[in-house]
């Protein structure tokens, strides 16, 4: 990547951004096509190679922004000295509901990189796949686990979690209904319901 690019506007620079990880989180690395990248951020072709040689170096590029991003932003978490396993899971949630007024597809794009399965992209994420994962268990890892019940494991229950977190961020983006407070209100309702399941 040209370091130039960081002297750019920086609404130009989070258009640029945020066409990228919309095209990317939507169709994949193998079916984005650049063309459609200029085209949703307004800027030429020539533009985006100036400052990103290649696609792969757009895409390798995007994916490191978003887990230094994303882990900056989740670090403000474990301010207090909150132990309670939904509460901490609400934190993480309301973090990235900040980030995605910013960035709408930034987390979208990294679920999607996770799933991602072409050879060059993996190759070029495979260093950093687990990091933002690592960061989110580290605050799990403050939660009091004596409020669950003997059947309910904390760790299948945190998969669980994931999953419906995914696929409620997935369909929102799908359906074309996107708003971020009504898909976290969405999502407190999961968690309010799980809670009363998992704790004594």
């Amino acid at each position: 990547m040209n370091e130039k690019f960081f002297d750019l506007k920086k609404e130009k620079q989070d258009r640029m951004i945020n066409a990228a990880l919309k095209v990317f989180a939507l169709n994949g690395y193998s079916h984005a096509s650049t063309d459609d990248i200029v085209a949703e951020a307004g800027i030429s072709k020539g533009l985006l190679f100036h400052y990103f040689t290649s696609k792969l170096g757009l895409y390798t590029f995007l994916y490191d922004y978003s887990v230094r991003f994303m882990t900056l932003e989740l670090s403000g978490c474990t301010v207090g000295g909150e132990d309670d396993f939904f509460a901490l899971v609400q934190r993480i949630e309301n973090a990235k509901l900040q980030i995605l007024k910013n960035y709408p597809y930034m987390q979208l794009f990294i679920d999607s990189v996770r799933q991602e399965g072409a050879p060059e992209a993996v190759s070029a994420t495979e260093e950093k796949r687990d990091a933002l994962a690592g960061v989110r268990e580290a605050i799990l890892e403050r939660a009091d686990l004596s409020r669950f019940r003997p059947e309910a494991d904390p760790d299948k229950l945190s998969r669980m979690i994931e999953y419906i977190l995914q696929g409620v961020m997935a369909e929102n983006f799908r359906s074309g209904s996107f708003q971020p407070h009504r898909m976290y209100e969405e999502i407190g309702g999961y968690l309010l319901m799980l809670k009363r399941l998992a704790y004594k």
